[in-house]
């Protein structure tokens, strides 16, 4: 079976459903190819025990680490992406962020265009998404040039607390911008979003923002079930000629005029990979992947309990470019969504449960995150359908300082126990670079608009495209450059 839309669109994350959406009214024919399917409301979307022990809604695919090991990551292939389950922060990156920054373990690379050339991008992600916000509150805040159009989401008594301990120990904590609509949310039932996936529409992901407003278009549909396994390139090797996929168990074929891969940023380098080293005349498509370096902070007060239902209103960015007279960025420190016994029983084997159920009730939750950066030795790789991540992280001197601070400030706070676990290989949830973008051909695989220097009629818009990783939430520049590509491809496709 062959089909010959205008343009094919392969994911449905905010990657490619914001394109999608940037597409809507360009008079052009596109498909959205997903392999998922629609998640569906059930018990299991709102039991931790299902989500984090049980594991229901990841994937079964088993990846290789840098150690050979075979591991179950926290990937899920939805309608949405992985959106569905992200903590739905959509936060832009610091104006510095475009630029060179040294760090403990080198040099974090500029982008090729500065923050001003995605800023009016921002600010159109952040309408269609919904973004809760202030603004005011955050010295490291870049420019805006138009203010949020909701309010910040308000903190519960127990966080606002928080959040005066924190002011008044000469912090400066700040609302984070957040793509939720809360008492949506809460009317479905009384937990916290973070990691939940979204089934009743109360959170702003790729599914109900970006897809929403793209399928409003007649001239834009979209195929689930449809696993893309190759890209076939034309005879001269200058196009994609067509993208192989399969649905239903039959394997079939589209011949569009343009390619959109949107598959996040390991699942697009494998693509390109599997596809025998399309756009890859440099060598460096999935080389450079990078994930924050990351860990949860418990601040526990054993004389007070936290009531708190979902938390995750708070950020703060007071080390972000470093401390005291030491400009070197250690990074950001946020909220996590409360925590449970069963989340804590996911990754502590054999703790009590009365002990996991105590810290629970008396811990304020937090995460901390540094920079990682690229390293063209940290890299995605396939063998068959079986996708290896040799992850090689960098610059945990930043995270390890990081870590000392929060602790430190935290117990000053009146928080005199702070219990740390760093995050994984098994959670790849800020996952970018593995097939940057920049202005030389021969050292970044896409150009300043994600078109692949090789294939004319080929783009990557997720992840992937990022030179740097920077230390704060990667969902909204992704959702800013895709509406900046997709305005280019509008203006192409005139």
């Amino acid at each position: 079976m062959t089909a010959t839309p205008d343009i094919v669109i392969i994911g449905s994350g905010i990657g490619g459903a914001t394109l999608a959406a940037g597409l809507a009214g360009c008079g052009a024919s596109v498909v959205i190819l997903e392999r998922g399917e629609r998640l569906r409301d059930s018990p299991q979307a709102r039991n931790a025990r299902a989500i984090f022990i049980d594991k229901y809604f990841r994937t079964n695919e088993r990846w290789r680490d840098s150690r050979g090991r075979q591991v179950q990551p926290s990937h899920y292939y939805c309608v949405g992406g992985n959106s569905k389950f992200y903590g739905a922060i959509l936060v832009r990156y610091r104006r510095e962020d475009f630029g060179e920054k040294q760090h403990f373990a080198g040099i974090s690379p500029a982008w090729p265009f500065p923050y001003e050339t995605l800023e009016p991008w921002y600010c159109r992600a952040e309408k269609l998404y919904k973004v809760r916000g202030t603004l005011g509150e955050d010295p490291t805040e870049p420019f805006h040039s138009r203010p949020y159009d909701y309010p910040p989401v308000p903190d519960e008594p127990a966080i606002a607390h928080f959040r005066g301990k924190l002011a008044a120990n000469g912090l400066r904590p700040s609302s984070l911008p957040l793509g939720i609509d809360i008492d949506a949310w809460l009317a479905r039932g009384q937990d916290p979003w973070d990691a939940y996936p979204d089934t009743t529409g109360g959170k702003m992901d790729a599914e109900s923002c970006g897809l929403s407003a793209a399928l409003a278009d007649p001239d834009i549909r979209m195929m689930t079930g449809a696993r893309v396994e190759r890209l076939e390139l034309a005879a001269d090797r200058r196009t994609v000629r067509a993208v192989h996929y399969r649905q239903g168990g039959e394997l079939k074929v589209m011949m569009p005029k343009l390619v959109v891969l949107s598959a996040g940023a390991i699942n697009s380098a494998a693509l390109l990979l599997r596809s025998g080293g399309v756009a890859n005349s440099s060598d460096q498509v999935g080389r450079n992947f990078m994930n924050h370096n990351g860990a949860a902070l418990l601040a526990i007060d054993p004389r007070r309990r936290n009531d708190a239902v979902y938390q995750k209103t708070i950020q703060c960015n007071d080390f972000y470019f470093g401390e005291g007279g030491d400009t070197r960025p250690l990074g950001n420190l946020q909220m996590i969504g409360k925590i449970s016994a069963d989340m804590l029983r996911s990754s502590v084997k054999f703790v009590p449960r009365p002990v996991l159920e105590y810290i629970a009730r008396h811990s304020v939750d937090c995460f901390v995150m540094s920079e990682d950066l690229p390293d063209p030795e940290s890299r995605v790789t396939v063998n068959g359908d079986e996708i290896n991540l040799n992850w090689q992280r960098t610059n945990v001197e930043a995270l390890r300082r990081l870590i000392a601070v929060v602790r430190r400030r935290l117990r000053q706070c009146g928080y005199p126990i702070v219990l740390t676990q760093r995050y994984t290989e098994e959670n790849p949830g800020h996952q970018c670079g593995t097939v940057r973008m920049g202005s030389d051909p021969s050292t970044s695989p896409l150009d300043t608009f994600c078109r692949s220097h090789d294939h004319g009629n080929l783009f990557v818009v997720d992840s992937s495209f990022f030179p740097n990783s920077a230390a704060v939430n990667p969902s909204l520049t992704i959702a800013a450059q895709a509406l900046r590509v997709a305005d280019h491809i509008r203006t192409t496709l005139a």
